[in-house]
């Protein structure tokens, strides 16, 4: 579904990635490990084609570059670490359904399919409840499970996530936990960029390691969640426990 091949970009002649390679088949999970400042971001970007790239992306065969921004918006939805748009939006409601726009014609109006669509989602990410809510009244978590809302009334078959527990408690953060494996069992590919190794660990789907810009690639998690393995990519003494990964 993705083959990422010896991608390199950055910013203003800056270069964040090097020569990174990988790829994620139908109904499967990517989850993306790394430092601060690695590129972690960058990667998902260019993935999306919001930043321009060297080597090759291509999304169901097709390379990227020659999917139009609608076309891309139908396979891929992208949920950044922070969004600075909820005062934009009348309601929580309003903002959800946007996820229908890449379904749209022009000036096409919201059908009914379309609002039921985005209240399965609300519902999905138990946020019902807040829909008629002004954006800027909800919390940081809150705002959090809009944006997830969001991406699954887009009905994209990849969604990358970037940091989406960062904001939540540990109770919304176990049912996210859940919803991914729900997404492929209704067979959504997703990629989790995650500083969360409980999360991770969770998910048990091949790894990649973001590092100064380069990146392994471990098709058997176990691997990277190895004491040995996380002690010398982190520099912290780690210890394996029954129920996931935790400090010493």
């Amino acid at each position: 579904m993705i083959k990422v091949t010896n991608i390199s970009c950055g910013y203003e002649n800056k270069p964040i990635l090097k020569n990174v390679s990988f790829s994620l088949t139908k109904q499967s999970h990517l989850t993306v490990f790394g430092l601060n400042g690695s590129g972690k971001s960058t990667l998902a970007k260019a993935i999306c084609g919001l930043i321009d790239y060297k080597g090759s992306i291509k999304i169901d065969g097709t390379e990227l570059r020659k999917l139009s921004y609608i076309e891309r918006a139908r396979r891929i939805s992208y949920i950044p670490a922070k969004v600075e748009l909820f005062e934009q939006y009348n309601t929580l409601e309003e903002f959800v359904l946007l996820g229908r726009y890449p379904h749209k014609a022009a000036y096409q109006n919201y059908t009914a399919k379309d609002h039921q669509i985005t209240r399965n989602a609300l519902q999905t990410m138990k946020i019902d409840s807040l829909s008629a809510r002004s954006l800027h009244t909800l919390s940081s978590g809150q705002q959090q499970m809009a944006l997830i809302a969001q991406a699954l009334t887009q009905k994209s078959k990849i969604i990358i996530f970037d940091e989406p527990t960062a904001n939540l408690d540990p109770a919304n953060s176990l049912a996210f936990a859940s919803q991914l494996v729900s997404l492929r069992e209704k067979g959504i590919s997703t990629i989790l960029i995650t500083h969360d190794l409980h999360l991770g660990h969770h998910m048990k789907a091949p790894v990649l390691f973001v590092d100064n810009g380069t990146a392994e690639y471990f098709a058997d998690p176990e691997l990277f969640f190895s004491d040995d393995s996380l002690q010398h990519r982190y520099a912290v003494t780690f210890s394996r426990r029954a129920l996931g990964v935790v400090y010493d």
